[in-house]
């Protein structure tokens, strides 16, 4: 046996490998589970599930889920948990809804551009302060954050219903609906680029982590394995701007959008759809808030205080303005998932966003966030917000009932739980 073999392995070879690669096992395992769970849709669909137009559609669904997931993440770290998010983005979005169709047009004009932008950033701010005063009831005053958010969840939800009188508003502004997926989306070319873009931010940030390690004498990955993550990294971007690219808009549509320009599509013009709007959103909003996690002195508190309050608020930290930030991080974040989910239906409705809260909440446990508090990924959140998406749509192309489908969300859930249980016993974390 070699030096690096690991006594007892019955594959060193193997286990060296993955140990050079530094992969966090659980994410290896939720990638696995999520390919396993693809490819038997996939099957049992007669191959519907893994096709660019599906794989399209499954991304602007899980975007909204996705985004508040992210927030959760931090929300639970602290060792807290929101079951409002669901009603409070019902509330933000029938403000932006009512804004801009019934307030900014009477003082812009109909068709203004500035009413999306105002629109979204009415919402945010909305969400940014009911999320804060949430957090200072939770911080300050002691309420238990289930008791503060499970009243949230019966009172925004219908301070949603008198912003809007209990009706459906919209439709919604042209441009704004276009965050929502089908309607606005980047195009073959700008996708390509953007791809390409990414692909070497990722190269540039990949040298910049192995040089910072160098410099501070830590252990670096070798050449290989650095390489290897990052081919592994640029097929997984380029493979998804393929397949969106791949995904062509219908020529009726494509008919539509060139009379609208005043011209005539050329005969056996075809064009794909490109990344979504939305998408694009999700991943800005992932960027930020993993660098807030791991480069900001707000992410090192907020991990230092989950794995250990006590600890936390003897060493300096103000907990309670801490609870405040989260609660308030959560709530903008509600409300940029408001805009996407109101965007798409091109409605503000008085049920978007229903059980929302137990999305989201399952997408961060699922990702890997312990509910004991102090650990939690971003990314891992919203591979569990994908891995959710994924297990109902292959449920409801296969024709399974909603009841059932809800039946086996929960048994998942559960048994996501029960394994980060199992896991940590056995790492002993």
């Amino acid at each position: 046996m070699s030096d690096t073999a690991l006594p007892g392995s019955k594959n060193p070879a193997a286990r060296n490998f993955f140990s050079a690669l530094q992969l966090d096992t659980r994410l290896l395992g939720m990638i696995g589970a999520f390919v396993v769970l693809c490819l038997v849709f996939n099957v049992v669909t007669d191959g519907r599930f893994l096709t660019p137009r599906n794989i399209f559609n499954l991304t602007i669904q899980t975007v909204s889920v996705a985004i508040m997931a992210t927030g959760m993440v931090f929300v639970i770290v602290t060792r807290h948990i929101d079951l409002s998010v669901g009603s409070l983005l019902a509330t933000v979005a029938a403000v932006m809804a009512v804004v801009q169709t019934d307030i900014l047009p009477d003082y812009l004009g109909l068709g203004h551009p500035a009413i999306w932008i105002l629109a979204i950033l009415a919402g945010v701010i909305v969400g940014i302060v009911i999320g804060a005063f949430q957090g200072w009831m939770i911080g300050y005053l002691g309420i238990p954050a289930f008791i503060v958010t499970l009243g949230g969840l019966l009172v925004w939800r219908n301070v949603a219903w008198f912003i809007t009188d209990g009706q459906t508003i919209g439709p919604l502004d042209e441009t704004f609906t276009k965050i929502g997926g089908i309607g606005g989306t980047m195009g073959e070319t700008a996708s390509w680029i953007v791809g390409v873009l990414a692909v070497v931010a990722a190269i540039g940030l990949q040298l910049a982590s192995r040089r910072r390690k160098a410099s501070h004498g830590f252990p670096i990955k070798p050449v290989w394995a650095e390489a290897t993550m990052i081919a592994i990294t640029g097929i997984a971007i380029l493979g998804f701007v393929w397949i969106v690219n791949a995904y062509d808009i219908p020529k009726a549509r494509l008919r539509r959008i060139f009379e609208a320009a005043g011209e005539t599509m050329p005969d056996g013009f075809t064009t794909g759809y490109g990344i979504p709007y939305s998408v694009l959103l999700l991943i800005v909003v992932a960027v930020i808030m993993t660098v807030v996690a791991r480069r900001t002195r707000l992410g090192r508190y907020i991990f230092a205080t989950g794995g250990n309050p006590d600890a936390a608020e003897l060493s300096g930290i103000n907990t309670r303005l801490l609870t405040v930030k989260v609660f308030a991080i959560m709530g903008g974040l509600c409300g940029l998932a408001a805009a996407v989910a109101a965007a798409r239906l091109g409605f503000s409705t008085n049920d978007i966003g229903t059980l929302d809260e137990l999305r989201v909440i399952a997408a961060a446990v699922i990702g890997g966030t312990a509910l004991a508090g102090g650990v939690g990924t971003i990314y891992g959140a919203i591979l569990g917000a994908l891995i959710m998406q994924s297990l109902q749509s292959g449920m409801a192309m296969v024709g399974v009932d909603a009841p059932l489908q809800n039946i086996v969300v929960g048994t998942v859930l559960v048994l996501a739980v029960l394994v980060d249980i199992l896991y940590r016993k056995r790492t002993g974390e």
